[in-house]
């Protein structure tokens, strides 16, 4: 009684929609419905924004891959309360395998100067739909962001970092390729760019449909000519693809030459669009929870209703029908709206099975949720010396056999310094990420990674950097010593529409759209007569020169 009555009491009881969870795609929905005149309740068990999508203190971050690797405490049979009965609301464990490593007692005093993603690595491109939402929403300027400095391909056990030759520029400036490999890349973005062109030019340079429709791999080697460097860097550094392209027959998601194309002239489109950010993708200082809480901004402006510590016990259903009907608090409480979104941890009642699953296994670029057994590896590293002199925020890309023959995905690798309030002054948090259907494939690609590029204390000590002779010509790299490490397994979970909706687990894409076109999707579902974020009724002009104007370089 005395824990109940510690809860606040909710006011008004009745809603048009219940959120449970904060995370990205919860908060967006929650801002949309708010913006569609709908009235919303947003509650969330935890102290803090974010679910799965969040940024917390290391001490927290560890707590948290702790808790939701448990299955919530086993519930007894539907109860009843007056005119419903009360369906219990479980939890599954959505992280396992979690090893973390301790090199250094400094990194845990001082946990609350770290802001650890619990979905990292992950990006904006500066061009993609989601910097389109925040200028159509204006909740940009409730944030701050840094422009990403370098990216870096990265092939074999050295750990030596080649630069992704991304522009004219670039490719200018890159030693590693030759005059003839120059050219290529020269002609092969000429070509992207005259494909995507205004429509007044030739119809000879647009690329064929047949060709469109092809896999990409087979139109970079036969159309193009490239060689297998070439193909590698577009294919996986800026294309992204996450499996190996090359052996068409066991790939689990062959990249068409059209999502190809689109993805080079997203990157072409992101590079220089905002004066303060000169490269193509950027980050939210304070990390990825930045989006959602702006998101949340949004939807209590328009008057959502936010509460957080507030769990829920269950689900309330009609005793004649078993229709959703509302949600039972911890505190006793029963509220009611019409709909209901749960954040992607809980498992929905069985009562309440859904009608739609998504993303639509449609054959698209998407998720990589086509087979339910592929799950993402994470892991995290933090050290006191940047990957790269003089790099304080950078992306590395091992394509697939980089490390070992059997690795059939790349592994990314994001790197961010204290100039975006990651991590204090003079250390550096590195997000790896791959997918994986084998756990001990997975994490072995990962931790190949890390060997790869950084220097692993076998003691208790950081060790002192190793390398092997060089020729005087070579500019010596040392690796980081690591302080302090995890490696852990996320499962991928689909969102399902019905009388009760639930969200995704975060994929396994560096990117957002996928993310934020599956997000709108539901939203059309639960709301087919209702705008995705309508226009403001005053005409609002976002110049795009200010649109960011607290974004830096």
């Amino acid at each position: 009684m005395d824990e109940a009555m510690s809860y606040p009491q909710i006011e008004p009881a009745n809603f048009d929609l219940i959120v449970i969870g904060t995370g990205l795609p919860e908060s967006i929905l929650a801002a949309a419905a708010s913006s569609s005149g709908k009235t919303v309740l947003h509650l969330d068990p935890n102290p803090y924004y974010g679910s799965h999508f969040a940024s917390l203190h290391l001490h927290d971050f560890t707590e948290f891959l702790q808790t939701h690797s448990l299955p919530s405490a086993p519930e007894t049979q539907p109860s009843s309360s007056g005119e419903f009965n009360v369906l219990p609301l479980t939890t599954s464990p959505v992280y396992s395998s979690i090893e973390t490593s301790v090199f250094s007692p400094e990194i845990l005093q001082k946990s609350n100067q770290f802001n650890l993603d619990l979905a990292g690595p992950r990006v904006l491109f500066c061009a993609d739909e989601m910097i389109d939402l925040f200028l159509k929403t204006e909740i940009n300027h409730s944030m701050e962001f840094k422009s990403v400095d370098a990216s870096f391909i990265c092939e074999g056990e050295e750990g030596n970092l080649r630069n992704v030759p991304d522009s004219r520029s670039a490719i200018f400036k890159d030693k590693s390729l030759s005059f003839t490999e120059k050219n290529q890349l020269m002609r092969f973005f000429k070509l992207v760019q005259d494909h995507f062109g205004d429509g007044s030019g030739e119809e000879s340079k647009k690329i064929s449909e047949e060709d469109l429709k092809s896999p990409f791999v087979e139109f970079l080697s036969r159309k193009i000519g490239l060689s297998q460097k070439l193909k590698s860097i577009i294919l996986y550094a800026i294309s992204m693809a996450h499996y190996e392209q090359d052996n068409l027959e066991v790939c689990k998601d062959v990249l068409k030459t059209k999502d190809g194309i689109d993805l080079l002239i997203l990157y072409h489109k992101s590079g220089g669009r905002f004066p303060n950010a000169p490269g193509a993708m950027i980050y939210p200082l304070y990390g990825q929870g930045e989006l959602l809480q702006a998101f949340c901004r949004r939807a209590a402006v328009k008057g959502s209703i936010y509460v957080l510590r507030m769990p829920v016990v269950g689900l309330l259903a009609d005793k004649e029908v078993g229709n959703y009907k509302g949600v039972k608090l911890l505190s006793g409480q029963e509220l009611f709206s019409h709909k209901l979104i749960l954040a992607p941890s809980f498992i929905l009642p069985s009562g309440f099975a859904p009608s739609y699953l998504y993303p639509e296994p449609d054959g698209g670029h998407d998720f990589g949720l086509l087979d339910e057994k592929v799950k993402v590896v994470r892991g995290i590293c933090i050290t006191k010396s940047s990957l790269k002199l003089d790099v304080a925020n950078c992306l590395v890309f091992f394509p697939p056999r980089s490390l070992f023959a059997e690795q059939m995905t790349s592994v990314r690798v994001f790197q961010l310094s204290s100039n975006v309030a990651a991590c204090p002054s003079g250390m550096f948090v590195v997000y790896l990420s791959t997918l994986c259907k084998d756990v001990g494939q997975g994490k072995k690609m990962v931790n190949e990674a890390m060997n790869a590029l950084f220097s692993i204390p076998i003691s208790g000590k950081p060790e002192e950097n190793s390398t092997d002779s060089h020729g005087e010509n070579t500019v010596l790299r040392l690796k980081p010593s690591l302080l302090w490490s995890t490696v852990y397994i996320q499962e991928l979970t689909m969102g399902a529409f019905g009388c009760v909706s639930s969200t995704f687990m975060p994929d396994g894409n560096l990117q957002y759209n996928n993310l934020l076109d599956a997000t709108t999707k539901l939203f059309h579902k639960m709301y087919p007569n209702e705008e995705f974020f309508p226009e403001a009724t005053s005409s609002i002009e976002v110049a795009e020169d200010g649109a960011f104007e607290q974004l830096d370089s």
